[in-house]
């Protein structure tokens, strides 16, 4: 049933990216490139840690998701726009001395926290552009891949901090940039 679960995850993340894809090569969406590079470095090396702690078929939506990050970085520098400001390479600093941390830490627990940390920086500089630009993020995407963690949490086949928790804070990051996009697109509407 795992297996099915994880199946299903995978092609749910093929078809969430399809969307995204058209709308960059279309100039709607407008990926950070910080971002997605962070996420896709970030993304494989938590496949390595899931697999590392038996996680099973869940672990490879996480390959994939990686594998998809690092196509969105390749279309970004394209079809992307540069809207980077101070903040933004913080951030970029500070998720690749976390990154550095890890390679350090030799502790499997202690990376995954150091790696989830990571990621969710690297959230910020896309978080940042959407806020002031809601509509340079394909919304299906991220409503999609709330779904898709939720899969993926089924899919696990051990639960252990190692294994889940990763998965766990992007359903509830997912759900909350969702939820801020639809929010801040309503507010652009009723102002203009």
């Amino acid at each position: 049933m795992k297996e099915i679960i994880g199946g299903v995850a995978v092609v749910l993340t093929f078809l969430s990216y399809i969307p995204y894809f058209k709308d960059i090569l279309k100039g709607k969406t407008h990926p950070h490139i910080y971002s997605w590079i962070l996420w896709g470095l970030l993304t494989i090396i938590i496949f390595a840690l899931q697999i590392s702690d038996n996680a099973g078929p869940g672990a490879f939506v996480t390959l994939f998701a990686g594998l998809m990050c690092l196509t969105v970085v390749i279309l970004s520098l394209k079809y992307g726009k540069r809207d980077i400001v101070f903040s933004d390479k913080v951030v970029f600093v500070l998720t690749l001395v976390a990154i550095g941390l890890w390679l350090i830490a030799k502790q499997p627990v202690l990376s995954i926290i150091l790696v989830t940390i990571a990621d969710i920086l690297a959230f910020i500089p896309t978080v940042r552009k959407s806020w002031n630009k809601p509509h340079t993020e394909t919304l299906s995407l991220y409503v999609t891949n709330t779904l898709r963690f939720i899969l993926i949490l089924f899919a696990l086949n051990t639960y252990t901090l190692l294994t889940a928790l990763w998965v766990v804070v992007w359903i509830v990051a997912n759900a909350l940039f969702s939820t801020m996009l639809i929010v801040r697109r309503k507010q652009i509407f009723i102002l203009s």
